[in-house]
């Protein structure tokens, strides 16, 4: 292999430019719907078929306004929903666009990494395990086993060899090759190089938990109304009167605006974190990171900076004669220069500066974090020479017993320091010729992180693929620990331990499952192929900043700069997401039942609806705009992971719902018994009860402390001000039904402001209690 790319040049700088003019960049344009095509799609679904079929009961009784009330406040959430996803869809690109894929190309006589888009036909590329292949290549040296399944859809893996063609979107899982380009963009076979990083789409627990909330919501509306129908029935009332109490049930309880305030939540967070460097590729990370508990850290090139310095070389036996020139050539022979891996490149440096002379290698298999070793056969002088080199523990058992290697490796280990053998000998008998010790120095912000992470109520696990006095020593450092393992165990609690050494990608793969089939939400950081699958199955993956192509594109955020200290503004992020859902979510449930339990035992009690049809729709627009601003509220950001629970949730969203329940019903006896106002202002006083109550709902559940202690947005305040503001115009003028005169509304705003501040009271001392 070194001898054709030492033969090859690859292209000039000239070639690549007419390369270039002919064929383009390496990239795909994206297509998107238009936003016509996206307000329509959002108007099919099951969402919206219950309004739809609201809107379609309205118009076989003969109603107008009405249907035309439901169609304006469909084509309102469609439109708002279409508009915000498209503006998260613009953060996301351009995120995208910053985490290129990248690619080793030999240009003008040496070997540059470039950005994949900038790769032309003709260009000779190098390729390694954890490789994306970018382009349609051809094979000229070397062999690969790639993974085709984005291609194939099958996991099987399949081998490349000289004159054979590689697809772009492959991935390289083991061996070494130089490719020359074939296609590029959409000349290639595949034709999908732009989508290399792709988002996740599947929900979270937010998700799923918010539509559990809709569903019980649903349940309360069906009691309700079964509770209406018997009484229609036992008082002979006519049972199409009561259609319209079904549909503004219906209208309601349907979330159509829930999508849109989830996508512009997450999105606005991830804007925040792209000016820091944190590239969120998926949305659900953002709000996943808010219950993670437990994070999996990869040692190297997270809390250490991955730059390997050979520290120590120790020929053996050393009564032998060798020297460290000669250990270090022999580790160089198996070291492929083009890979540009912090391993090799540490030995070659090593090499140059002992003055090793080098080996004419002959054949090459490349490091295998599945193996720890990697081989070469040698030329030395009139012998041909096997060569290993990679973990102590894997060499020794290849190679002749060395007496008191054990002894000699743990004590380079105990400074901190990775540990590698090297062997050589005839293909049947290798003995063991040296050890060299190389220390990846610590990060500087290693230890205030751990402690940033700890004090967010983060348990913090290592795993390592290093031996375990490596890792523990860091570990030591950095301040997790020592309860350390040699393995990932398969029984019992893996938070009994501080970290896990010897991880092979499956370890760290189980490990995640086991600490999620538990409750645990993780989160796991790492930087190369063997931490791709733990990535993937991890609800919040963290590639590093130097990680290789797989990492990134399993991972759902990544660092672009050094270390994890942006990693606690992921957490605070996510954090920030929950508070404004948790808002969302506790404001829907008492509003809904509140609004539910007014007109189903109201009916019942006076044998009319507390409101009208119309004004329940303006209410649910009204409360619709509210719910997108949240997104846009200031959070409180908890010292503690947050945990989804929906008896809780349940629990505070009660205490509103009945507490508002109590005073519209004394606001429905006085305007009816005392003022003896008549039906229509009745509905208009019940709905501006019902808008005032709906935005100081939502300053009661945004903070847990009192309701002015933590100011909102200015979004949010214009939002509810402005609500509170226009059913007032609408009450003060009838505009959409009866007049009220300005001492009925005056009223009704000073008792929600006093019960605001009783509820406020109830809710800090049931939530202090809680904690106590």
């Amino acid at each position: 292999m070194e001898k054709e790319e030492q033969m090859d040049a690859g292209l000039t700088e000239e070639q690549v430019h007419a390369a270039r003019e002919e064929y383009g960049y390496n990239e795909i344009a994206t297509k998107r719907p238009s936003l016509v095509r996206s307000i329509l799609g959002r108007l099919w679904g099951p969402i919206p078929w219950l309004l739809e079929f609201a809107l379609a009961m309205e118009l076989v009784i003969g109603k107008v306004r009405e249907p035309v009330m439901i169609a304006l406040w469909l084509v309102f959430s469609a439109v708002v929903g279409a508009v915000q996803e498209r503006r998260s869809q613009r953060v996301l690109d351009l995120l995208r666009s910053r985490l290129s894929v990248n690619a080793s190309a030999r240009r003008n006589g040496e070997w540059r990494t470039i950005p994949a888009r900038e790769l032309v036909p003709g260009d000779l590329i190098h390729l390694g395990p954890g490789d994306l292949v970018a382009a349609d290549a051809s094979v000229s040296n070397g062999a690969v086993e790639v993974d085709q399944a984005a291609l194939t859809g099958e996991s099987a893996t399949v081998t490349r060899t000289t004159g054979e063609t590689l697809y772009s979107a492959s991935t390289v899982k083991s061996g070494q090759a130089t490719a020359r380009v074939t296609a590029t963009g959409t000349a290639s076979f595949f034709g999908r190089t732009a989508e290399l990083v792709q988002s996740k789409t599947a929900g979270g627990h937010l998700d799923r938990l918010l539509y559990a909330v809709v569903r019980h919501l649903v349940a309360i509306d069906a009691v309700l109304a079964v509770a209406l129908l018997a009484f229609a029935l036992w008082r002979g009332i006519d049972l199409l009167t009561l259609v319209p109490f079904l549909l503004v049930l219906i209208i309601a309880t349907v979330p159509v605006t829930m999508p849109a305030a989830f996508t512009v939540a997450n999105a606005v967070e991830a804007r925040l974190l792209a000016r820091r460097g944190v590239l969120v590729t998926g949305l659900s990370a953002v709000q996943e990171a808010a219950t993670m508990d437990v994070l999996c850290i990869d040692k190297t090139g997270t809390l250490t900076q991955n730059r390997q310095v050979v520290t120590a070389v120790i020929p053996l036996p050393e009564q032998s004669g060798q020297n460290e020139a000669d250990v270090l050539a022999l580790a160089a022979a198996t070291c492929n220069q083009a890979s540009q891996g912090s391993v090799e490149k540490a030995i070659w440096e090593a090499a140059r500066q002992q003055q090793a002379a080098p080996l004419e290698c002959l054949q090459a298999t490349p490091f295998e974090p599945a193996t720890k070793h990697s081989e070469a056969l040698v030329r030395h002088g009139d012998q041909t020479l096997r060569v290993v080199f990679g973990s102590p523990a894997v060499v020794q058992n290849m190679a002749v017993a060395f007496k008191g290697l054990t002894q000699l490796v743990d004590a380079l280990a105990s400074t901190g320091a990775r540990v590698m053998a090297v062997a050589a000998g005839t293909s049947d008998t290798l003995t063991i010729r040296g050890l060299i010790a190389m220390a990846d120095t610590l990060r500087d912000d290693a230890p205030a992180l751990v402690k940033s992470l700890r004090a967010l109520g983060v348990r913090v696990l290592m795993v390592s693929g290093d031996m375990e006095a490596t890792a523990r020593t860091i570990a030591r450092k950095v301040g997790l620990g020592e309860r350390f393992a040699s393995s990932v165990p398969d029984a019992g609690d893996p938070l009994d331990y501080d970290g896990f050494a010897h991880c092979f990608p499956q370890d760290k793969f189980r490990l995640i499952q086991s600490l999620q089939r538990t409750g645990h939400v993780v989160g796991m950081t790492g930087d190369g192929v063997n931490d791709a699958p733990a990535l993937k199955q991890a609800e919040v993956g963290i590639a590093v900043s130097d990680a290789t192509d797989v990492a990134k594109a399993c991972a759902q955020v990544v660092l672009t700069h050094p270390g994890l200290q942006d990693l606690v503004a992921v957490i605070e992020s996510g954090r920030r997401v929950y508070r404004r859902m948790l808002t969302w979510t506790i404001t829907k449930i008492a509003r809904t039942i509140e609004l539910a339990a007014l007109l189903a035992i109201g009916y019942i009690a006076t044998g009319f609806f507390a409101t009208s049809l119309p004004l329940i729709a303006l209410l649910v627009v009204l409360n619709d705009v509210v719910t997108i601003t949240l997104a846009t509220d200031r959070a409180w950001v908890s010292p503690e992971p947050e945990k989804w629970s929906i008896r809780q949730i349940g629990r505070l969203a009660a205490i509103f719902a009945i507490g508002w329940v109590v005073l519209g019903f004394v606001l429905l006896w006085v305007t009816k018994d005392v003022l003896a106002l008549p039906v229509p202002e009745i509905q208009m006083a019940i709905f501006v009860f019902l808008i005032y109550s709906a935005q100081t709902t939502i300053y009661l559940t945004r903070v847990r402390d009192r309701c002015w202690s933590f100011r909102p947005s200015l979004y949010v305040a214009l939002a509810t001000g402005g609500n509170a503001v226009i059913a007032t115009v609408v009450a003060a003028f009838g505009l959409i039904g009866a007049a009220l005169s300005p001492a009925v509304i005056a009223g009704i705003f000073v008792a929600v402001c006093a019960a605001t501040l009783l509820f406020d009271e109830i809710k800090v001392r049931y939530l202090n209690g809680m904690n106590g």
